[in-house]
């Protein structure tokens, strides 16, 4: 099995060829982003992949933002989905993310989202995968574990921990914290380190912030031993350090303590290195 690390384009609104490059000179694979919202927009961005022989993971919120319309029923979300899934067919994406529904939502009212939406994924023929995300369906842990039984069985996800781990206001460490029924349906990694009192830590590579780096990667390093017992011949993952009150800043001046990209670069090339000396050592095992 391989790792794929994609350049996560928050917080980047220059051309997509741009950061195309950037990611290509640190030796990432791809890009993953919004879906655009319109037709020409997507045309567009699809050329500059195809120029850049660059795969996409595509992103779809529905109901609003980042923050749903807290009035916004299933059928809105739903038919939220399906306008961007249209657009999302001129890109060819490898698969889309879609940050969906609301969490204040039932746990079953949250899986009749997930059933409908993976149908409609299947009728476009475009693989979804659904984010465990703060404000969306599967912020909570425990809300989550409520979810799985009620899904359909090819239904897999994406996991950013570090929602939890502020969810929670905690690391999820404890011997009862038992998320294996998840982790073995887990498809794309979002790799952040959060701890409990925030979704991002200044910075990763910070001797403080060991506890919590060690527990990300734990985390990560089951999900991907899951996917080989799976049968994965390739692993996606993006770091996903980003804006928006993620970004440490100075009092007063609000200037950000560091560069995203240099942050999401560092996270990027650990995980590589990680992922690499997990499986050398398993095949030196299995030898």
């Amino acid at each position: 099995m391989r790792l794929e690390v994609f350049k996560t384009l928050w917080g980047d609104s220059r051309p997509w060829q741009c950061a195309a490059e950037e990611a290509k000179a640190a030796g990432f694979t791809g890009l993953e982003g919004r879906i655009p919202s319109t037709h020409t927009e997507a045309r567009r961005n699809a050329q500059i992949l195809t120029d850049e022989n660059m795969p996409y993971i595509g992103i779809i919120m529905t109901g609003g933002g980042v923050i749903p319309k807290q009035s916004c029923s299933i059928e809105e979300h739903l038919e939220d989905l399906k306008q961007a899934l249209d657009r999302a067919a001129l890109m060819s994406p490898r698969f889309i993310n879609v940050l969906g529904g609301n969490d204040r939502w039932c746990a079953s009212k949250q899986a009749d989202f997930i059933n409908k939406a993976h149908t409609i994924a299947q009728e476009a023929g475009i693989l979804c995968v659904f984010e465990t995300h703060r404000s969306r369906i599967l912020a909570n842990p425990w809300v989550t574990l409520d979810v799985l039984p009620h899904l359909e069985s090819d239904i897999l996800f994406t996991l950013d921990i570090s929602h939890w781990v502020v969810c929670c206001e905690r690391l999820l460490n404890d011997p009862e914290d038992d998320f294996s029924a998840f982790f073995k349906r887990v498809h794309h990694i979002q790799a952040r380190i959060g701890y409990d009192q925030g979704p991002q830590v200044p910075h990763p590579a910070a001797p403080e912030h060991t506890a919590a780096r060690k527990f990300h990667q734990n985390v990560w390093e089951q999900i991907w031993r899951s996917q080989q017992e799976r049968g994965y011949s390739t692993s996606t993952l993006t770091p996903e350090c980003g804006p928006d009150g993620y970004v440490h800043t100075l009092p007063f001046t609000n200037a950000p303590i560091a560069d995203l990209w240099d942050l999401n670069k560092w996270i990027g090339q650990t995980e590589q290195a990680h992922f690499k000396q997990i499986f050398s050592s398993q095949a030196e095992l299995d030898r």
